[in-house]
Parts: C-alpha cells; structure tokens; sequence
C-alpha cells in the first residue's frame, strides 16, 4: 500500500469503524502442478460509509478479491472480517447465509428474473429471509422510491430500458439494509448518460451512509466515487483518496437527453 493508504489505515483503526478488514489475504489457484496466486496477501481496511472504487486490468486480482468480498469465495490464506465478523473459514451454507444479510449485489448483466415484475424482483432477498409478506411489499417499494421507480413497480424487465433494469437491480441490493453494497461492472452494458444517471443512484446512496464497492476497469466511472484502489499482478499498487469526485447531478446537466 502506498504512505497515504498506511495513514487512512491507522486514522479508520481509531475513530472510524470498518465493514471490510482483510489480513494477509492469499488466493491460490491450482492448476495441475502449477499455481496461480491471483492475490498475494492483501491488507485492506474499507469504513462504513465510504464509496469505493476497485480498479485493475484482466488478471490483476480484482475480481478474486470481488469474489472474496462478496463470500462467494474463500481465501487460501488470511483472515477476512465482514461487517466485524471472521467469515474466511466459513462453509458453503454460512457463506451463503452472510451474503443475504450483509451484502447487496449489482451485476453488469442485471440479473433480473424475467417473468417477475420490478417489485417481485426487489422482494426476492426478503423471500430469502422469510420476510413476512405485507413487511416485505413496503420493503420493497421503500427501495424501488429511493431509486425513482415510483410507478414503474408492476412493469416486467423487458418492459424497462436498460438504466431502469439496473435501478431495479440497485433496489433489490438495497432491500436487505446490507453492510455493503459490492456492484461489479454496473455501468458496463449502459451508454455514457445512463451511466452517469448510475452513479448518481450511488451517490445519493453513499450520502445516505450507505457503503458501496465498486469493480470497474472505466477510470472515468471511478472519478464518482471517493477512493481509488488499483489492483496489479495480485496486490494493491495504487490506494489514492479522490479529493474532488465528479458530481453526477452536474454531469448530467451537461449531456443529451435520450431517455431513461
């Protein structure tokens, strides 16, 4: 990690609380005799609140830390603390179990069920959880508000265009109140001003106090968010604050017109 990042680390280990604290992550992969270390011992602190982007060419690392975040995988070596709590041994049913109460996933493909209108895709977390049922429809539509799809909550997918699939998308992250919201790729199906429109979802989440992490590789994606971390060959190069972010809402003013 760079001095900066040191300095970060030790003012958050005082009077910020972290959601992510990994130590001496290691990610081995076997392949016949050889082995690929994707990550080489990663030391990283995110505190609640922040908004960051996670950035790094093919190979560098950043989607087997993705993985790790997101309790879809499990380091060789290391510890990882989610929210305060050690999940890097856990078994497969835990992990599960963790990712449906403190993380929300954004995909770049959405992901969204195609027969199930917005709001039955934004309940689908709940359901999980054994909501009860009229607790889990205000849910919901709590969600689908915050991302400004009042109305639309009975269309189907094919129904929407592509910025609203993925606010359907960003809502049904947001329903389960997670420790974190981990979006891989968000803007990587949408053009320029629905992108924008995105990340100014994310930032009107993030000034709510909402935790975000994002896996990008578009560096002009990046400048929207408050911390830039660059992966390379497994370890972190780069972990820089971003001292002015671009503001979307002023973004957005300046670009055409062409639809939601």
């Amino acid at each position: 990690m760079s001095p900066d990042s040191e300095e970060e680390g030790e003012e958050e280990g005082g009077s910020l609380e972290n959601v992510i604290l990994t130590e001496h992550l290691v990610k081995i992969y076997k392949l016949g005799d050889y082995e690929i270390h994707a990550l080489r011992g990663i030391d990283l602190s995110i505190e609640k609140g922040a908004f960051v982007a996670i950035m790094g060419p093919s190979g560098s690392g950043k989607s087997t830390l993705m993985n790790i975040l997101g309790c879809l995988d499990r380091p060789t070596e290391g510890r990882y603390l989610l929210d305060g709590e050690d999940v890097s041994s856990l078994d497969r049913n835990d992990l599960a179990s963790i990712r449906n109460r403190k993380i929300g996933f954004v995909f770049q493909s959405f992901n969204l069920l195609s027969r199930t209108t917005a709001l039955e895709n934004v309940e689908l977390p709940l359901l999980y959880n054994g909501s009860h049922s009229k607790d889990l429809t205000q849910r919901a539509l709590k969600a689908l508000s915050l991302v400004g799809l009042e109305g639309r909550e009975h269309h189907y997918p094919n129904k929407l265009s592509g910025g609203q699939q993925q606010r359907v998308a960003i809502a049904r992250a947001l329903v389960n109140d997670p420790a974190m919201i981990l979006a891989d790729e968000p803007t990587g199906n949408l053009d320029t001003r629905t992108s924008v429109e995105v990340m100014d979802i994310f930032q009107s989440l993030n000034q709510k106090g909402i935790t975000i992490i994002l896996i990008t590789h578009e560096k002009d994606i990046a400048t929207y968010t408050k911390r830039n971390i660059t992966f390379r060959d497994g370890e972190i190069v780069k972990d820089e604050t971003v001292v002015s972010p671009k503001n979307a809402k002023d973004e957005l003013l300046s670009l055409p017109q062409i639809g939601v």
